[in-house]
This record gives C-alpha cells, sequence and structure tokens, in this order.
C-alpha cells in the first residue's frame, strides 16, 4: 500500500530530472569559521546575505541570510579569504544535516553545500 501523493510523487520523477541547484549572490555577513566537528571532520561555515527583490519583500523582511557550509575542494580554500561585506557568488546544493543537540537531543539545520565560491567585489577597508 503506497501512501497519499506517494504515486503521484514516483510519476513525477520518472517525468522530469531531479536537480538541487543553489545560486546565491549577496554579501558576507561576518567571516567565516573553521570548526572541527566532534567526528575530527571540519568545515568552513559563513552567512550570505541576499537582497530581496522590491515587488517580493514582505513587511520588515527585505533580506535573506542564508548559510553556506564548505567542506572540501577549491571553494575551501578561497572562503578562508574572505572578509564581512565581501559580495559574493555561491553555488551549491541545499543540504538538511542532522546533528546532537543539548542533552542528547537531535537538531536538524538546512544549509547550502558549497561546490562553487566566487568574490565579485572585495570590501574595502
Amino acid at each position: 500500500m503506497t501512501r497519499r501523493g506517494e504515486a503521484s510523487d514516483v510519476a513525477l520523477a520518472d517525468a522530469v530530472e531531479a536537480v538541487n541547484e543553489v545560486r546565491l549572490v549577496g554579501r558576507v555577513s561576518a567571516a567565516p569559521e573553521e570548526r572541527t566537528l566532534p567526528s575530527g571532520d571540519s568545515l568552513w561555515t559563513f552567512r550570505v546575505v541576499v537582497q530581496r527583490p522590491a515587488e517580493r519583500r514582505r513587511p520588515r523582511a527585505s533580506v535573506d541570510a542564508l548559510e553556506c557550509a564548505v567542506w572540501s575542494g577549491r571553494p575551501r580554500r578561497s572562503v578562508a579569504t574572505l572578509r564581512a561585506g565581501d559580495e559574493v557568488e555561491v553555488r551549491g546544493a541545499l543540504r538538511r544535516r542532522f546533528f546532537r543537540g543539548g542533552v542528547g537531543s537531535v537538531a536538524s539545520r538546512v544549509e547550502v553545500e558549497v561546490s562553487g565560491l566566487k568574490v565579485i567585489r572585495r570590501q574595502s577597508g
């Protein structure tokens, strides 16, 4: 027995190619941070602030702040040089990452897993 909507989801998956691509153009809100996880893996994290188009702004929400994570490759070398205010183009995919929170609880976070990073303009100063 299939769950409601499952059959239509399968049909849709057969009809179109699944795509998980993200392209952000915005400014870095603060200097990136390198973190070492309990597993011993390390990653860089930073936030990109993207201005919403004027016609899509809701009251009091004119920007989106999106978390980004860099695990390896060429972007890992580039992210260490970023500073707050740098304008960047980020390419990657959305990922939900699960981790242990306080007192054994499990939490999750949606972030952009960066596969490409380009500095468009450096913050002066």
